[in-house]
């Protein structure tokens, strides 16, 4: 069987490449990176958020060729199931499809605003009102969930798709100096430190700026 091949952006500033990654990681996937150029039509538009359907990042493993980031989630959900990508209690499931849908398809004044990038840190940021509707509504969520099934991260004891999906989001918290609960820093933390999260910023942080910060995502 050839090795699978994960298709990604930048890394410093690609949201929707940091989710696919990192599914694959929390899956255990045997697979490369190949990146694509900041100048690829297709890494604009993710870049950017011109696209009404991402194509990158994209999963080519076994003769399957999957795009989308949710997509790829439930694929990587079928091929690894022992990997818990989706919590094994039926309204635990529908719960975290459900709140990793609504990241993918909402909050577009929070990344419009804050778009992420990682090797940037802005202290006292000034957070317009639509953007922190979404970041309030994204804090609920969190809250809830952590709540409801114990923690630490958003669905018990180990890393799942919603985690993957909002892991952009606590990158963004980080570099907009976004105020947060003890709750949600303790969370932010955590997600920090997981090992392909640490795996993905060293690498952000090696990138070379070949992308204008003040054109990502807006």
């Amino acid at each position: 069987m050839a090795k699978a091949i994960l298709t990604i952006s930048s890394k410093n500033y690609g949201a929707w490449a940091l989710r696919g990654w990192l599914m694959a990681k929390l899956a255990g996937l045997d697979f490369s990176e190949k990146v694509i150029s900041p100048d690829d039509p297709a890494m604009r538009a993710e870049m950017l958020l011109l696209s009404s359907s991402m194509l990158v990042p994209f999963l080519q493993h076994d003769g399957v060729t999957v795009w989308d980031t949710l997509a790829i989630g439930e694929y990587l959900n079928e091929i690894k199931p022992k990997a818990g990508l989706l919590p094994a209690d039926i309204k635990a499931r529908a719960h975290c499809r459900a709140v990793s849908g609504e990241m993918h398809s909402g909050f577009a004044s929070m990344r419009g605003a804050l778009p992420m990038n990682i090797k940037a840190h802005f202290p006292d940021f000034k957070v317009w009102s639509r953007a922190q509707a979404d970041i309030d509504r994204v804090l609920a969520i969190w809250k809830d969930c952590l709540e409801n099934y114990g923690g630490p991260y958003l669905f018990g004891k180990q890393p799942c798709i919603a985690d993957a999906m909002y892991a952009p989001v606590v990158t963004r918290f980080m570099t907009y100096d976004v105020k947060l609960d003890k709750q949600a820093a303790a969370y932010c933390k955590l997600m920090m430190a997981l090992p392909a999260m640490q795996e993905w910023v060293e690498a952000a942080r090696a990138e070379p700026d070949e992308i204008d910060e003040l054109d990502a995502e807006f």
